[in-house]
């Protein structure tokens, strides 16, 4: 049996040539904005560039080196694309609506980019406000090595009862002793992060915490049990800060900006849900009418995961 590229493969070299505007017959690109020629296609400098912009900033000789690579990727590109067109891969059903749907998702993409780019960036003074806030991240940064237990279990009673046998405890290891006698499930691990690896809901109480210190952590699908075993200060002063503030706060507005213009959309649209999606729609609102009072938000990081700690401030790394 022939072996062929990934089919998920071929959907984006395909769309990401469609995307590029590789060279045609009809349409030649000037001479010395080609980089190379695969049969009858050319790869521009352009393309080039494009995908060197996406590297971040490297210095002048990197970015030298990088350009060969890129070029080198992108004939290998280029010539699975022509054997992908060559086997009609592009008329290809499935192929077709998995590139429709990267095209809808660009565009849609594009959009909220569009929306942000009339953000006004941070000021000088929301930078240094943040700053002062937020000492656990930066003038009392701590790096954090702790030892934890995630507990699997949703019982309604279960932390009523963890919270009154941890007035008893001294260390995790006699946490673990009473769970194995209630044949509760749990794993055990260890870890070490900085400040802003950890959620930004839970900083505030490791921040509180001093070494050998027992604290419980509610989730959606459990609890943790996490003990400080040690920590050590490595601040961080206002200038090192600013750039990564910066790029929080940047991110933080976006994220804002998208969720008011999605409300706003759907506001104005006409919506209607169809068949048993309807039925489901129905009855979401038949629960929010009965109980409009939102149920207490569990961080999103903790949601994710309570098995380990999260990742942190998206942008303060």
């Amino acid at each position: 049996m022939l072996a062929f590229p990934c089919r998920n493969n071929l959907i984006l070299l395909l769309l990401v040539a469609a995307l590029a505007g590789c060279g045609s017959d009809d349409e030649k690109k000037p001479a010395t904005q080609v980089a190379a020629k695969v049969n009858k296609e050319e790869i521009s400098v352009h393309q080039i560039n494009n995908v060197l912009a996406r590297t971040g900033n490297i210095s002048p000789e990197q970015a030298k080196a990088a350009s060969k690579q890129i070029l080198e990727k992108l004939v290998d590109q280029e010539l699975l694309v022509q054997q992908a067109m060559e086997s009609k891969l592009d008329r290809d059903p499935k192929t077709m609506q998995a590139i429709e749907a990267a095209r809808r998702e660009i565009l849609s993409r594009a959009y909220l980019d569009k929306v942000a780019s009339s953000l006004v960036k941070p000021t000088p003074d929301e930078v240094r406000d943040f700053y002062t806030k937020h000492p656990e991240l930066f003038s009392e940064r701590r790096i954090y090595q702790f030892q934890q237990l995630a507990i699997q279990t949703t019982a309604s009673d279960f932390l009523p009862r963890l919270q009154q046998q941890m007035s008893n405890v001294k260390s995790l290891a006699e946490v673990a002793a009473w769970l194995n006698t209630e044949k509760i499930p749990f794993a055990a691990n260890s870890g070490t992060k900085a400040a802003e690896e950890l959620p930004m809901e839970l900083l505030p109480k490791f921040h509180q915490m001093k070494d050998g210190q027992i604290g419980v952590i509610p989730g959606r699908d459990g609890v943790m049990v996490v003990q400080l075993t040690a920590s050590r200060s490595m601040s961080m002063d206002e200038k090192a800060a600013t750039p990564f503030i910066e790029q929080f706060l940047n991110n933080q507005r976006r994220m804002e900006a998208a969720e008011k213009e999605m409300k706003q959309l759907r506001e104005k649209a006409k919506i209607e849900y169809m068949g048993e999606f309807a039925t489901a729609k129905a009855d979401d609102e038949k629960i929010k009418a009965a109980d409009p009072k939102p149920a207490p938000a569990v961080p999103a990081e903790t949601k994710a995961d309570t098995t380990h700690m999260g990742k942190g401030l998206s942008g303060l790394k």
